[in-house]
Parts: C-alpha cells; sequence; structure tokens
C-alpha cells in the first residue's frame, strides 16, 4: 500500500469518527455508550468529546501536511515525530479497547487498529509524497 492510499483511507475514517464524535455531542448518539461509561455529566461529555474531535482534526492535519495536500508547516522530522506519537496512542488504545467493559467499545479496538497500521505503512516509507 503506498503512502497516498494511506492518507487517503486515514483522512476518510478520520471524517467518519469526527462525524461520530460530532453525533455524541448533538446527542444522536447516548455518551453514556462511550467513554467507558465513565462521563457522568453533560458537561464532562462537552469537554471530552470537543478534545477528540480537536485531537482527530490536528491528526487530519498533519496527514495533509505528510501528504503535500498543504503547505508545509512543521519540518519533515517534526510531522514523523507528531505521527509516531499517534501511532503509540492508537496501539495503546488498541490494547485498551480490548479490555474494555462494554462490547462496543471492545468493537473499536479494530478501528484503532486499522489506524495505528496506516500510520505504521506511512512511517515506514520515510520519503515525503
Amino acid at each position: 500500500m503506498t503512502n497516498r492510499i494511506a492518507i487517503k483511507s486515514l483522512l476518510g475514517l478520520l471524517l467518519a469518527v469526527v462525524l461520530f464524535h460530532l453525533c455524541i455531542l448533538i446527542k444522536i448518539i447516548p455518551y453514556e455508550i462511550t467513554w467507558g461509561g465513565r462521563l457522568k455529566s453533560d458537561q464532562e461529555m462537552y469537554i471530552f468529546e470537543t478534545i477528540s474531535i480537536l485531537v482527530n482534526l490536528f491528526l487530519g492535519f498533519v496527514l495533509l501536511i505528510k501528504g503535500g495536500y498543504i503547505k508545509d508547516f512543521f519540518q519533515h522530522r517534526v510531522i514523523n515525530i507528531m505521527l509516531w506519537t499517534f501511532w503509540g496512542l492508537f496501539v495503546l488504545n488498541t490494547i485498551g479497547n480490548t479490555i474494555a467493559k462494554t462490547s462496543f467499545e471492545r468493537s473499536f479496538a479494530l478501528l484503532t487498529f486499522i489506524f495505528a497500521v496506516l500510520i505504521g505503512i506511512i512511517l515506514k516509507n520515510k520519503r515525503q509524497i
């Protein structure tokens, strides 16, 4: 798989994830079934969902830079460090999701695993696109 395909795939998945979090934010999807059932109030949900959306949008921004779709705001080395950080977060998230209490959250282990694999593919190819 090429970097361009991996980046486009990740951007598509990120769009779906952001839409999912927006659905939680506007209460189409109940927040009680997310975040391990730990959220106790609407205020907590707004904070967690806003942070999640911003982090996912930031990853999308990094991928757009890596793919050459937008101007470099960071050095190539910094982009790779950011991607390694996201890779590590997705690996840990995959482990966490596999031991989650609800089957709904355990199902997200596959998604976070796919994210980690796609970021790994991008990082494996050292050249900029």
